[in-house]
């Protein structure tokens, strides 16, 4: 059974996981901010975050934690061909040389692509989902997953690759459709949710250019579209070698879809989620790819579903008894961890953030999105 951590934040950025990168600019994604600052500033900001935000100390600790896999997220720039942004080659060559030297593997997850498939803000672009009606732009990305393999395939330290993290089908479309804003709202006119019709056969594509290139030992990643019931068919009509569908699963849906903040709302919803991901167990290994801690009853404000504060401002005053806030954590910790042991593995999302939760009141509580700091404040035991 893996247990794993992502290493989000570093090579894709998300501004409230480094709200200090954007200082003094208009940009909400990865996208603007090299449009909105000096092409010096860029390349100075960029390349002191990613020397400084994940460093060989960190895969020394990740393996002193008990960890064994890392899943890495990649830019579809990851090679530097892609002008404005600036690649990131060499750091994940680093990555590969820290992880072999203290014995944990990776998994290369492609994060975003050109005109994103999910118009997060983790897609690279927020308020745009466009990807899929371009076909040039498919292939670019099947080019990008081919290029990987290719680099990283021999590799004593790679797991797999992920073929694409979180295509927005139809339902996930809908649910975030209101809050993430394109800042070009021309670029949102051909704004469309993920077909599952595409998304098997975009898999099926990827899957076979990276097996000319990857090695059968090697895993190769589907993501599951925030659909686990759509997949069992997919795996009865199709052969495939040593692939994994991976699942992302939130506390925060659980608050979005219940409307509730209490402990049994949140056991109760994990416990359908576990028992959604046995039955597709059946037909495919499974692994929850992304989880958290972070959840509104502990931080002590309805942030509703996760929205953090460089979406809004929340402005009421948090007191949460510490112990209570021990509590929960721990509680949902297990819960979680329980249904977890039913399936393949896990990552948790995310090892790091670079936020100022004492001082920056506003924060409060998301401390708990950080496997770090979760394990020093004895919220998680691994």
């Amino acid at each position: 059974m893996i247990k794993g951590v992502n290493l989000g934040g570093w090579l894709v950025l998300e501004k409230w996981m480094s709200p200090q990168l954007f200082d003094g600019v208009e940009a909400e994604d990865e996208y603007y901010l090299p449009r909105d600052l000096s092409e010096t500033d860029y390349k100075t900001r960029i390349n002191m975050h990613r020397a400084n935000f994940i460093t060989e100390a960190d895969f020394l600790n990740i393996a002193s934690l008990g960890l064994d896999t890392i899943r890495i997220p990649v830019p579809y720039f990851i090679f530097g061909d892609v002008p404005p942004f600036i690649g990131a080659i060499d750091y994940l060559d680093k990555a590969f040389s820290w992880a072999e030297a203290y014995n944990l593997k990776i998994l290369i997850d492609l994060h975003t692509v050109p005109g994103s498939q999910n118009g997060f803000d983790n897609g690279g672009i927020s308020g745009v989902q466009n990807w899929a009606q371009h076909s040039d732009q498919v292939d670019f990305a099947i080019s990008v997953l081919r290029r990987l393999a290719e680099r990283y395939g021999q590799r004593a330290g790679l797991y797999g690759i992920e073929v694409l993290n979180e295509p927005a089908t139809a339902e996930m479309f809908q649910t975030m459709l209101n809050r993430y804003k394109p800042r070009d709202p021309e670029m949102a006119l051909e704004n469309a949710p993920i077909t599952f019709k595409f998304l098997y056969e975009f898999y099926k594509q990827a899957y076979t250019k990276l097996r000319e290139v990857l090695p059968v030992d090697k895993v190769v990643m589907f993501h599951d579209g925030f659909d686990i019931s759509k997949w069992m068919d997919f795996f009865k009509q199709n052969e495939f070698e040593n692939v994994v569908l991976d699942t992302h699963q939130y506390l925060m849906i659980a608050e979005m879809k219940t409307g509730e903040l209490t402990l049994d709302s949140y056991h109760q919803y994990m416990n359908e989620v576990g028992d959604a991901i046995a039955k597709v167990k059946e037909f495919v290994p499974v692994v929850v790819g992304e989880w958290t801690l972070f959840n509104s009853l502990a931080t002590g404000s309805d942030t509703k579903g996760g929205v953090s504060p460089v979406q809004q401002v929340f402005d009421q005053e948090v007191e949460i008894d510490q112990n209570n806030a021990l509590s929960i954590y721990q509680d949902l910790w297990n819960l979680q961890i329980e249904q977890w042991q039913r399936v393949d593995g896990y990552f948790f999302w995310s090892y790091k953030i670079n936020i100022d939760t004492i001082n920056d009141k506003e924060w409060f509580g998301w401390d708990s999105w950080s496997l770090e700091r979760s394990v020093n404040k004895k919220w998680a035991k691994i």
